[in-house]
């Protein structure tokens, strides 16, 4: 593993010019491009090729075409997780997704950071990047952006439209831009 992988995976400002990366983003970009030009009918293609791409996918996961992402093998997806057509998964740091989630359409969860205050590091493209975590049966409603670094608690809905910035704890309703709690909900045992 080169420098700039290892710094990234890290956590740390790296290059994302660097070669190494660039070819595991042309390998990941070619899967994907097998996957999104699927037949309608061929769920078990669809499957096979994301077992190739992704870091892991559980038993009866589906994925809907159009789908994208930088480079695959940091996403993580539990069982029985539908996501909708046209996600974006920016995984230059681990994006794990629990079990029994539902996303929406158009959907992203971006893990790139770039610098805020060093304007030169930006000019020449450095970049960093935060996991996020969603915990298990989560729904997140159509074009829903989840921002570096969050973690959405189980049991929990993101409203439609919502830009996730910070934290979601688990068994609530949040909504809006930037997303905050507008109630909580019961609890399993409760339902």
């Amino acid at each position: 593993m080169g420098e700039q992988k290892d710094r990234m995976l890290r956590g740390d400002l790296y290059s994302d010019s660097d070669p190494e990366l660039l070819a595991e983003r042309q390998a990941c970009s070619r899967l994907t491009r097998r996957f999104n030009d699927t037949a309608p009918d061929a769920e078990e293609e669809r499957h096979a090729l994301l077992r190739e791409l992704l870091g892991s996918i559980g038993d009866d996961s589906r994925v809907m075409p159009r789908f994208e992402c930088d480079y695959g093998y940091s996403i993580h997806i539990g069982t029985n997780t539908f996501i909708n057509y046209d996600a974006i998964l920016l995984d230059c740091a681990p994006i794990t997704i629990g079990n029994d989630v539902s996303i929406g359409p158009r959907a992203q969860l971006l893990t790139a950071l770039h610098p805020m205050e060093d304007h030169e590091a930006r000019r020449q493209r450095w970049e960093s990047a935060a996991p996020i975590i969603v915990g298990d049966n989560v729904w997140m409603g159509g074009g829903v952006i989840v921002c570096p670094g969050v973690t959405i608690g189980a049991d929990s809905v993101i409203g439609a439209g919502s830009v996730v910035t910070r934290d979601v704890p688990a068994n609530v309703f949040a909504a809006g831009n930037p997303c905050r709690v507008v109630r909580e909900l019961p609890a399993d045992d409760e339902a």
